[in-house]
This record gives C-alpha cells, structure tokens and sequence, in this order.
C-alpha cells in the first residue's frame, strides 16, 4: 500500500493527537494504568472528531502464510499514523522496536510512542518515529 499523503497532513495529525494525549495527561496526571490513559484518550479522539481504529490487529505473513499472532496496535489514527501508548517509568529501547515493527508490518510511515507516566507529554513522554514508508509519502 503506497500512500499518496503530504507530509504536511501527517504533522497536523501528528500534532492534534499530541494534542490530545496532553489533554488526558493534563486532567489525570501520571501514574494510572496504560488501559486507563487508552480509554480516556479513545474518548478525547471522539471530541475532536479524529478518526481511529483501537486495538487493530496486525495480520503477520511469514512465508507466504498468514499467521494468528494476536498482535495489536494501541492506536491506528486516520490510517496512516500508528500510537503505542505506555504508562511506564521509562521508555526503552524495546518499546521503540516494538513500535518500529508495528510500522513496518502495517506498512504505514508515522508513529508515535506516548509515555504518560510522565511530567510533560511533549518534553519527556512522546516519541515520533518514520520509516521507508514515509518516503512514498508527498513533500
């Protein structure tokens, strides 16, 4: 799937759910489960009228078979910008692969990495991530 978007379209998307996961970080601070920030954020998404596919699940071929993983994704916005939320006292390298590999079997260009356990979604919690895909991307 080659995706005809601008660059521009994906930072606007990339910048209104920031938007809203500041919202939720904002009226209930860190600290609370990941299932709780996901549902709030779920909810925040509706207000802004953002489309989204929650808990999406990720279809693996290995070797010419599809194969039932279960994999699923936190977040799939307006397909084309995947989220993993985490509400962990820090973020490492493996929730950074696991997103990176969410991308690349979604074949989709952008993600985001949302850490709520933190003190400020934009300067500690939030980490943006592209890949090949983003090169089939418009400039």
């Amino acid at each position: 799937m080659i995706f005809m978007l601008r660059k521009t379209f994906l930072d606007h998307l990339e910048y209104n759910v920031t938007g809203a996961c500041i919202e939720v970080h904002k009226l209930l601070g860190p600290g609370l489960l990941e299932s709780v920030y996901h549902k709030c954020l779920i909810r925040e998404l509706q207000l802004r009228q953002i489309n989204f596919s929650s808990e999406h699940p990720i279809l693996l071929k290995y070797k010419d078979i599809s194969l039932n993983t279960e994999l699923r994704v936190d977040l799939i916005i307006e397909n084309c910008l995947v989220v993993e939320l985490k509400s962990v006292d820090q973020i490492h390298p493996i929730h950074d692969a696991q997103l990176l590999t969410y991308m690349k079997l979604l074949k989709l260009p952008k993600g985001m990495l949302i850490n709520f356990n933190c003190t400020n979604i934009v300067q500690n919690g939030k980490k943006s991530f592209v890949n090949e895909y983003m090169y089939d991307v418009e400039l």
